[in-house]
């Protein structure tokens, strides 16, 4: 145990290429489920990416789950794991089975608790009847599920998720949303353009030209960001 809040960061900017993605950032949170909400190139998404160890920080001190995402990326990888928008850039086996195997491949467990593992994993997520269909050939919101699963077959410590239920249909999208929400069994942060997902978290943080512009409980966010959408930009 380090004694440092779950996610932390300290002046903190990233610049990619000839643009400043995040500015000055400081925050310091420990509860279980974080909403990130914004409008589009708000620095959302690169949020995202900094705290699962994707990208390092430009400037500023970081601390993801008491670790430095740069002298300890591959510890913090070990302990992170991402969901994106599109299933499509996490499905890299043929068949379904084989994708949430592949995500164990680095912890060496062994054949027999691997499949143990996969298997306990794909009937978690409903799809044990697939487990040998091909992977790229499922519907949008099976594809999200299987994203899903490779990502918890690790158990992860903290699960990333980018914009998770953009694509699917409201069923799908709530089937996805239980899984990252309900489960105790991780800390989550949640980048949403659904509101409605982002009240059902502990904290919510809004991003606003690469700054933080507000943080706290997530209906008073929410609030700041909708007034945010009303504010007339300057000419």
């Amino acid at each position: 145990m380090t004694g440092l809040p779950a996610l932390q960061l300290d002046s903190v900017g990233v610049r990619l290429g000839e643009v400043d993605a995040l500015r000055d950032v400081t925050l310091a949170l420990d509860v279980r489920t974080v909403a990130v909400v914004g409008e589009n190139g708000s620095g959302k998404s690169t949020f995202a990416r900094l705290l699962a160890g994707l990208i390092a920080p430009t400037v500023g001190e970081t601390r993801i789950l008491g670790l430095d995402p740069v002298r300890q990326a591959a510890e913090l990888r070990r302990r992170v794991a991402v969901v994106f928008s599109n299933p499509d850039a996490q499905i890299v086996m043929p068949t379904v089975a084989e994708d949430v195997a592949f995500s164990l491949r680095p912890d060496r467990l062994g054949r027999d608790e691997t499949r143990r593992r996969a298997d306990e994993t794909l009937e978690r997520f409903g799809l044990t009847d697939l487990r040998d269909r091909s992977a790229h050939d499922l519907s949008g919101g099976q594809k999200q599920l299987l994203a899903l699963a490779g990502a918890f077959v690790r158990r992860p410590d903290l699960v990333v998720a980018d914009e998770p239920t953009t694509y699917l249909d409201a069923r799908n999208a709530r089937r996805v949303a239980a899984h990252l929400l309900d489960d105790t069994g991780h800390r989550l942060v949640l980048v949403t353009h659904d509101l409605s997902l982002a009240e059902r978290c502990d904290a919510a943080v809004l991003f606003v030209d690469g700054r933080v512009e507000a943080v706290g409980e997530p209906a008073a966010v929410i609030a700041e960001y909708e007034a945010t959408l009303t504010r007339v930009p300057p000419c």
